[in-house]
């Protein structure tokens, strides 16, 4: 018996996937990101409550004594400046100033070790008030943005430009800081005893 003869068959392809079929992974990424979307626009918008102590951009929670809350850069930089806080403050703003500290600038203060030892001696000075923060060992920076946008009660006393920057975005809190050996406030219409 001969070998059987095989013709070749025309015009016959190998299956292939569609584009457009739910296998194809980018197609996967798509339907996952819409499913996102949708549940998104099903869901209540959350909208922050508006602070009542605000008149426009005045608040009206601030007044003597003014609570400031103190950052770890503001103290070093009053020691090298060689200017006393609280007197400082009241020179600023001339009125009575409880300088704040809360738990996680003294935590900071702490760990720079003995180098910075005048600035943890002068923030456990009994004029300076502790405010315990409920956030655990976090940047000290984060805490003090948390804490005033709770309260909008404080003043923020900080020489770092980055978190000053934070600041100015929540409306109604001043911020406090050294220029040219002066202490400085922005954002507050009473004070008139800070430089312009």
């Amino acid at each position: 018996m001969g070998k059987a003869k095989k013709t070749r068959k025309f015009a016959v392809a190998k299956k292939i996937i569609s584009p457009k079929d739910s296998r194809v992974k980018s197609n996967q990424i798509v339907q996952a990101a819409k499913a996102k979307e949708a549940e998104k626009k099903e869901k209540p918008r959350h909208v922050d409550q508006a602070v009542s102590a605000l008149f426009f951009q005045y608040n009206t929670q601030l007044g003597p004594p003014y609570h400031i809350l103190v950052d770890t850069n503001f103290i070093n930089f009053s020691i090298r400046n060689k200017m006393d806080i609280v007197r400082s403050m009241m020179d600023c703003l001339l009125a009575k100033c409880i300088p704040c500290i809360t738990d996680c600038v003294m935590g900071e203060l702490e760990r720079l070790g003995s180098k910075y030892k005048v600035a943890l001696r002068m923030a456990q000075d009994p004029r300076f008030e502790r405010i315990p923060c409920g956030c655990k060992g976090c940047y000290a920076d984060d805490c003090l943005v948390n804490m005033v946008t709770q309260w909008r009660c404080f003043v923020v006393a900080t020489c770092d430009k980055e978190l000053r920057g934070r600041i100015r975005k929540i409306p109604g809190v001043p911020c406090m800081y050294i220029s040219s050996h002066r202490y400085t406030v922005e954002r507050m219409p009473e004070a008139f005893g800070a430089p312009r």
